[in-house]
């Protein structure tokens, strides 16, 4: 069941089902249509089968989408979590999640545009397997965790090096979470429809190039650890997110490094999500 947010007749954002680039209402396919956060409520058992919506229903997605869900209380990324990665950047495998946060004005939708800031000149890119919690979680363990989970999306952790590494203290959290930094979508895909996420491939392509490919089997701390972690520090709610860790291949590592520039096209490519696409200005 993917599902994106779109803008509404009357300009809110309203849910549509998203499939092969088209989009569906769902007010025009069920009897009352959830708004924003309503959304975790709703059973599999309320949702109509895809198969069965009447073409009539479906029309060209936009190209610009907004994110996959509502406002996020929380965006809670996971650093240096893909053991490739960690290789490639010379980094001591970490021996517990290491964690940072970004800020609710970094969060864009697919088409929207990554804005790289004056102050840097070191912005980087980082594909993301992104975790979307479906029920308020505290305190629960490895076992239980994913019965927390709503779904998956594709994001981007846009990255300012000379900021996250070149700053006093190392300043990771100015680093991330500049306006625009946080790119997710193009849709949320359930549990129902991802069911196993321990060994989905994850690409980004650059202009076209691939210059990351891996899979979260490669992750150091698979999704179960990483909720039951997190859920001992901080209450989990309904539409928080977690960025999981990015593959090898970032532009900081190359040899000569590669930042991103104006005009260029970053896709975030994970299997049984999508593509999420965004241009840098």
């Amino acid at each position: 069941m993917p599902i994106c947010r779109i803008p509404g007749p009357d300009g809110r954002p309203e849910y549509a089902f998203y499939r092969d680039g088209k989009v569906c209402p769902l007010r025009q396919v069920m009897e009352t249509a959830p708004v924003e956060f309503e959304l975790f409520d709703v059973t599999s058992s309320q949702i109509p089968d895809l198969g069965g919506i009447a073409d009539e229903h479906w029309s060209t997605a936009p190209d610009v989408l907004l994110p996959p869900v509502p406002p996020p209380g929380k965006v809670i990324c996971i650093g240096l979590n893909y053991r490739d990665h960690a290789i490639e950047t010379n980094s001591p495998i970490p021996s517990e999640p290491v964690v940072f946060s970004k800020f609710g004005t970094a969060v864009i939708g697919h088409g929207q545009a990554i804005e790289l800031p004056e102050i840097s000149a070191k912005v980087d890119y980082e594909a993301e397997l992104v975790v979307v919690i479906g029920r308020e979680a505290r305190n629960v363990s490895v076992d239980e965790a994913m019965q927390y989970v709503y779904g998956y999306t594709c994001g981007h952790d846009v990255s300012a090096r000379d900021w996250q590494k070149g700053r006093p203290g190392g300043q990771w959290l100015l680093g991330k979470t500049f306006d625009t930094f946080a790119p997710l979508g193009p849709c949320v895909v359930t549990t129902a429809e991802l069911s196993d996420p321990s060994d989905v491939r994850v690409q980004m392509e650059l202009n076209g190039d691939v210059v990351q490919d891996s899979t979260t089997a490669q992750l150091i701390f698979d999704i179960p650890t990483t909720i039951a972690h997190l859920s001992k520090f901080v209450t989990l709610k309904p539409g928080d997110v977690i960025f999981t860790g990015t593959p090898p291949g970032v532009g900081d590592a190359k040899d000569p490094p590669v930042y991103l520039k104006p005009g260029d096209r970053c896709s975030v490519i994970v299997d049984g999500i999508g593509t999420l696409t965004n241009r840098c200005q």
